[in-house]
């Protein structure tokens, strides 16, 4: 026959062992209650951010925490000094200067500390009773602002002139190393298609890696006259310049084809004899026999100015 007696006795040693963990568990987790509903004295840490900081100034070795004895249940200072830790921010507006540092007291901004950590001062201890920020001068600059753009017009029309910014400049102010070194700023990208009228509009200073600076404003306005334009072209005689006296020189073409854009309205205005194509024999490269034509004069009014040909061959005769 089969005996069954040591199952049934390890059976009921598993069950006394699960029994046993479960009041340990239970215990163990009514022993932490117990705790946490405590009442500590403990130093809490919290970190600090500030707001508002004078455009005049740069801020120096600012603290980055602020400590203070609190009495609280356990579960409080873990829940919310731990797991969710508050951050007082501190509006520089408040402070008092004395000359060479900021002065925040503690006790005269209660009423924000309070709400902002919601701690009652009855139970907060402060190590300290001040914030004191150290700072340097700032120095101020008035520095350029460059339109960034790309824009991409409607067929048959253009830019009648460049980008224009009011202002077209602006003053920041920072730390002297990084004053002296700044000329100028950019703004975000003017990004616009299938423009076929004038624009307008607003647009941030581009500030990226510029957070150390103050700037007096952060948006500029822009504009730019746009027009129907049409295509032109002339035909123009090229001319060498700075040929050696006594060199005969024989050029072919001797006549080049220009083409450009116009304002609709200045169409017939455009002449020939307001251009000039030149070619400079100074910069005949060795074993070269040609020369590369520029166009170095045209009327203001027109744009998109390209030659139909730039190598102008050349033949020197004895």
């Amino acid at each position: 026959m089969r005996s069954y007696g040591n199952i049934g006795g390890k059976k009921i040693k598993k069950a006394n062992v699960q029994v046993f963990g479960f009041f340990l568990i239970f215990s163990a987790i009514l022993w932490v209650l117990v705790q946490l509903s405590k009442e500590y004295n403990r130093t809490v840490e919290i970190p600090l951010t500030y707001i508002n900081t004078p455009m005049d100034k740069t801020l120096q070795d600012a603290p980055k925490t602020l400590r203070f004895n609190l009495d609280a249940k356990g579960f409080l200072l873990i829940w919310k000094y731990e797991f969710f830790k508050p951050v007082l921010t501190i509006d520089l507006k408040n402070t008092t200067d004395n000359g060479a540092q900021l002065v925040y007291n503690i006790r005269d901004h209660r009423s924000s500390i309070e709400n902002q950590l919601n701690i009652d001062f009855e139970d907060t201890n402060f190590l300290k009773d001040d914030i004191v920020i150290d700072f340097q001068p700032r120095k101020e600059k008035r520095v350029l602002v460059i339109p960034k753009t790309k824009l991409n017009y409607d067929v048959g029309f253009s830019a009648v002139n460049r980008v224009q910014l009011s202002p077209d400049s602006i003053t920041v102010s920072g730390a002297k190393n990084i004053i002296d070194t700044l000329s100028s700023v950019s703004t975000n990208l003017i990004s616009l298609s299938n423009i076929s009228k004038d624009i307008s509009g607003t647009i941030a200073i581009d500030t990226t890696n510029l957070g150390m600076l103050n700037f007096y404003r952060n948006t500029v306005n822009y504009t730019q006259k746009v027009a129907k334009f049409t295509e032109g072209n002339v035909e123009i005689p090229v001319e060498v310049i700075n040929v050696p006296r006594g060199t005969n020189l024989t050029i072919f073409p001797k006549k080049v084809m220009i083409y450009y854009q116009v304002n609709l309205k200045n169409y017939e205005f455009v002449k020939a004899d307001q251009f000039k194509v030149v070619c400079d024999f100074d910069e005949i490269q060795d074993g070269v026999d040609y020369m590369l034509a520029q166009i170095s004069e045209q009327p203001r009014f027109v744009n998109n100015v390209r030659l139909n040909e730039r190598k102008i061959q050349f033949i020197i005769k004895r």
